[in-house]
């Protein structure tokens, strides 16, 4: 590993020790926007646009570097700037925070991993290749698997970044839209598992699945129509 590897590594180990020393996840809990929905509301009435610049960056540096908050930043987004400013903010902040993720877990981890389990990941490299938006995009409607996990593990795969970005955009759209609304109605809320019904996970699985099933299902009869 060189040398700006080592820096970069030891920079993302500091800042994620940092956040666990000085406990700063207490106000990334939903007991604390609870309360202090009104003082945000007001702050943001007074300074609108350092509210918004400055929670944009505050949900980037969360999802980049991998920190448990992202899902009560988005309760927050829909409490402080409505449905669809909400919706814009958290849907670009997490997309972005999502790809610094993957490329550090790209850049820092990739080339040592693939070195030692290539017999492994070959196939999985392969799958990628070959279905890997479709994929990617199927983990990303399923509420049950976490974001932070899809980031790391797509950075150790030969997916494209921009491919990944995209993918991401579109894929955690629906639930970034789910979290943002029930942030407008943040009061009502007592616990985040409120949020996604069993109904509702369902639906995004559906969904998600949908795209690859058809893909597979086209690439089915082309291959019967060619052996005919």
């Amino acid at each position: 590993m060189n040398k700006t590897k080592i820096t970069l590594l030891v920079g993302v180990i500091i800042l994620v020790a940092l956040f666990f020393i000085f406990d700063l996840g207490q106000y990334l809990n939903l007991e604390y926007l609870k309360e202090k929905q009104a003082v945000m509301d007001d702050y943001h009435e007074r300074e609108p646009v350092t509210t918004t610049v400055s929670f944009f960056f505050l949900y980037v540096i969360i999802t980049g570097l991998s920190l448990p908050g992202a899902a009560i930043l988005t309760l927050a987004a829909g409490a402080i700037f409505g449905l669809l400013w909400g919706t814009v903010i958290s849907s670009f902040a997490s997309t972005i925070g999502a790809t610094l993720a993957f490329l550090f877990s790209r850049y820092l981890f990739r080339e040592s991993i693939q070195g030692r389990f290539a017999d492994k990941l070959t196939a999985v490299n392969r799958g990628m290749d070959e279905e890997g938006a479709f994929y990617l995009f199927t983990l990303r409607l399923v509420p049950i698997f976490p974001y932070f996990i899809i980031n790391l593990v797509m950075g150790l795969t030969t997916i494209r970044a921009l491919t990944f970005f995209l993918v991401s955009q579109a894929g955690m759209l629906a639930g970034t839209i789910v979290y943002v609304n029930a942030g407008t109605q943040i009061a009502k809320i007592e616990q985040l598992k409120d949020i996604l019904s069993p109904g509702l996970i369902l639906s995004f699985v559906l969904l998600g699945i949908f795209p690859l099933l058809a893909k597979k299902t086209v690439d089915y009869m082309k291959k019967r129509k060619i052996q005919r």
